[in-house]
């Protein structure tokens, strides 16, 4: 199957976001048990890139236009040994992908000290992927190193359908004039309330050039004890996880501007949500492809708020953006958003962003091999003051990923900040 077509708007975005060094693209990272061999996982690239379309394609400027074209090369592999993972992760997150030749790449960190411990690391355009598909694309490719390794003919190849631009798989309701209508009145409603409720975030604590700005990680696990209470608790608060994290989230941040001297706060919240199950035609996880979208809340944090109270707010907020066409203008205008926000390079747009996969339901065993750990982030180095949290649920335990804006926010702030938000979902689970 190929793929040759203008991009779509927010696809355009993200590229335009790519090429100031590698913001917005995905990075995946799973933690392999077991003797992963190189060549091996060579070979499963190959089968994956002739498996999904876009993985074989890559971006062009024709007549000023930015359009997908097939004909990308051989996913670039790189292997490495160094026991500091994190270290090669924080690397590769700040270098841009060279779209006009492909749109992914992969590196294998093998560990010095720690025998047969593996990470497997996938760098993907964002344009062409979200979290649910890239932690299912790392399933594809264990399980094609598996049949590999088990001496299994792998002959041919199905190749998954090209999916139709975006817009083509909105409701109805979004097409045509209504839809560019709907987008603008979003765009107004939005800038209303952020000239109304002025939402705080963290200071810039160094403002630099956006090419002088880098992606900065910080990573924390919760053990499987605090996951299945935080689970329990939400349930039992009539909330959800996501509307827990964003909660958290958001404490953790007022924290930090005031310290613990609590005083009245607004501040809003980027959601991040998946599009397959509310599009035209249902799309499979297993499909590469922009299919996200956020929904932004306001939220007061005063003396009285507790975080339960919060985090039912946050629900209440989601549910009410699921329900409406929101979600679908946003996709609409996201081109016109960025653009936007990137005149205004030292004002944070947002004060929490929150993506949130969920149980992450793929395979722990694939023959020899076993799958420990896995988690992703969207990389963010443009927008400082914007703390990015991605979040996925993997073997019982909550894998939190921090991205931000150096040196907007320093490696020190946001390693307090995040130690802040775990305290803060135990003190929730312990009352």
């Amino acid at each position: 199957m190929t793929v040759n077509r203008l991009l779509t708007p927010i696809e355009e975005a993200l590229e335009i976001v790519n090429q100031t060094g590698g913001s917005f693209n995905v990075v995946t990272i799973s933690r392999i048990i077991g003797c992963l061999d190189e060549e091996i996982l060579r070979k499963a690239l190959d089968i994956v890139q002739l498996r999904h379309p876009l993985l074989n394609a890559r971006i062009i400027n024709s007549l000023n236009r930015l359009c997908f074209e097939t004909g990308a090369i051989q996913i670039p592999l790189r292997s490495v040994n160094s026991q500091h993972w994190q270290e090669v992760v924080i690397a590769e997150m700040n270098e841009k992908i060279a779209s006009d030749a492909g749109l992914a790449r992969c590196v294998l960190v093998k560990s010095p000290s720690e025998n047969h411990v593996n990470y497997l690391i996938t760098i993907l355009h964002h344009a062409i992927s979200d979290g649910l598909s890239n932690v299912q694309l790392h399933s594809e490719i264990l399980t094609y190193c598996q049949k590999i390794a088990d001496g299994e003919l792998i002959n041919s190849v199905e190749s998954l359908p090209v999916l139709p631009p975006i817009q083509e798989l909105l409701p109805e309701s979004m097409q045509g004039w209504r839809g560019k209508i709907k987008g603008i009145f979003l765009l107004l409603n939005l800038q209303f309330k952020q000239l109304w409720y002025q939402p705080k975030a963290l200071d810039f604590e160094q403002c630099v050039p956006i090419e002088s700005r880098r992606c900065g990680l910080v990573h924390r696990q919760l053990d499987k004890e605090l996951t299945e209470k935080l689970v329990n608790f939400c349930r039992q608060e009539k909330t959800t996880v996501q509307g827990a994290l964003c909660a958290a989230l958001m404490f953790a941040v007022t924290n930090q501007i005031y310290g613990y001297e609590r005083k009245d706060i607004w501040l809003n919240c980027w959601s991040h949500v998946d599009l397959r199950q509310r599009l035209r035609s249902l799309v499979s996880e297993n499909n590469l492809g922009v299919l996200f979208s956020s929904i932004t809340s306001f939220h007061p944090l005063t003396t009285k708020t507790t975080f339960w109270d919060l985090a039912r707010e946050v629900r209440q907020t989601i549910i009410a953006g699921l329900n409406s066409d929101h979600l679908f203008s946003i996709i609409m205008m996201y081109k016109q958003v960025l653009k936007f926000l990137l005149k205004k390079p030292n004002q944070a747009p947002a004060s929490v962003s929150v993506t949130n996969i969920g149980k992450v339901k793929i395979p722990k065993f694939y023959g020899q091999l076993e799958l420990e750990q896995i988690s992703f982030l969207p990389v963010q180095s443009v927008f400082g003051g914007v703390v990015t949290l991605a979040v996925a649920t993997f073997d019982s335990k909550m894998n939190l990923n921090f991205a931000f804006s150096l040196p907007a926010i320093s490696q020190n702030s946001m390693e307090e900040l995040a130690d802040n938000l775990v305290v803060c979902l135990k003190n929730a689970c312990d009352f």
